[in-house]
């Protein structure tokens, strides 16, 4: 695709990128195929290539149309385009870079501003969070049966492990998961200490920053990056062998961390570093010997498993906890149209509703073609985003392997 970008664009290093990535752009529309809100809508202007060349023109012209803003708020951010794109063009970087041209340009009302920050000031903080869950949980009984399916019940984590192994790695708590489904943290630690890994938390790390990140706050999301590299930064110093995510939209946002904070002369080389170190869970397990692993007492056979666009579009980890399921004796049914988003994405299902309860229809659908007696999957926002709606138990994979009985 031939540019114009003005020089003042190019001298940037993300503006001279963004470039590069929109020149391998060759026209050719196959990312289409794959982009969940261009199947429901059937709008080019909701597909990948047409969400370039209105940046692209945005930034060629100077002008940014409100249309630009909400065509790119509809955008899942799953990057099963880039899979799918036979040029290799990275539309996760021309959509960040769009968006901040859009958020610049482009002036959001009240209420749309309010719950935008609303929803950073809480998702992002463990403690707020927990605490708006509990009040939830009390008044769910008068609550309507919408809101309800978005309250999950609470659930014990189970007894942590004792041991002290010699390999040592650190594990991301997260921001909502340990309040939604503490039990999913619990087990990975459980099941690495079968493996002879103590899995250690670091308490002043937090938040990732990706619900920061997506919704345009790059500063901020730059803060939470910043707080876990201090955090973690001892127990990297002292061996850790490595930085573990249990929820793989998580796991994408660490593994940027060198890239987002390249730019930054006291944090770019701890950054890289981070990123190197981070893991996805299913990496970790994969690389070790899991012949003693067995399947939870409790764990149904007939899985059908939901593999979130972090994990296989955004890391490229397709097939690794499949490999896992099968290798320990279960039955993997087949899922239609895998490769498309559930409607999850972080606060995407909170901000773009419709679309979002459309695809999570069409998801749960083919989810359940084949008669599951569980779904399975390795992200937070997937599996509570899927839970409200579906007719079988929806788990975390590792929780299929956990030792400890539910």
């Amino acid at each position: 695709m031939q540019t114009r970008f003005p020089a003042h664009v190019r001298a940037s290093a993300e503006g001279a990128a963004v470039e590069r990535i929109v020149r391998k752009c060759v026209h050719c529309g196959f990312c289409n195929v794959t982009c969940p809100t261009f199947q429901v809508r059937r709008d080019e202007l909701d597909g990948p290539r047409g969400r370039i060349y209105q940046i692209k023109g945005a930034i060629e012209t100077g002008a940014v149309p409100a249309s630009l803003q909400s065509h790119l708020d509809r955008c899942l951010t799953c990057r099963a385009c880039e899979t799918t794109c036979p040029a290799g063009v990275e539309y996760g970087r021309v959509l960040d870079f769009g968006r901040e041209l859009a958020e610049r340009a482009v002036p959001r009302g009240a209420p749309e501003r309010l719950l935008r920050r609303a929803l950073r000031a809480v998702l992002p903080h463990p403690g707020r969070f927990g605490a708006l869950l509990g009040v939830g949980r009390t008044l769910r009984p008068l609550l309507p049966a919408t809101l309800k399916a978005m309250i999950p019940s609470a659930q014990a984590a189970g007894p942590r492990p004792t041991a002290r192994h010699t390999r040592r790695m650190l594990l991301l708590a997260g921001c909502v998961q340990d309040a939604l489904a503490p039990r999913i943290n619990a087990a990975a630690q459980r099941v690495l200490d079968q493996l002879g890994i103590t899995l250690e938390t670091a308490p002043a790390a937090g938040c990732c920053g990706a619900i920061s990140h997506h919704l345009t706050a790059t500063g901020e999301a730059r803060d939470f990056m910043r707080r876990n590299i201090d955090a973690w930064w001892p127990q990297i110093a002292a061996g850790a062998e490595a930085i573990v995510v249990t929820a793989s939209g998580c796991a994408v946002q660490v593994k940027d961390y060198g890239r987002l904070l390249a730019d930054d002369p006291v944090y770019a080389d701890r950054a890289a570093r981070v990123s190197a170190l981070a893991r996805d869970l299913s990496q970790v397990i994969a690389a070790e010997d899991v012949a003693g692993l067995t399947p939870a007492r409790d764990a149904p056979r007939r899985i059908a498993f939901q593999s979130p666009c972090t994990l296989q579009h955004g890391q490229r980890l397709s097939g690794v906890v499949e490999g896992l399921l099968r290798r320990a004796g279960f039955e993997l049914l087949p899922v239609a149209d895998g490769h498309l988003c559930c409607g999850a994405a972080g606060t995407y299902a909170l901000l773009q509703r419709e679309l979002s309860h459309e695809l999570r229809g069409r998801k749960l659908d083919n989810l359940a073609a084949a008669g599951p007696d569980l779904i399975a999957t390795a992200n937070i926002g997937c599996l509570h985003h899927l839970e409200a709606a579906a007719p079988v138990p929806v788990r975390h994979w590792i929780e299929l392997f956990d030792p400890v009985a539910a």
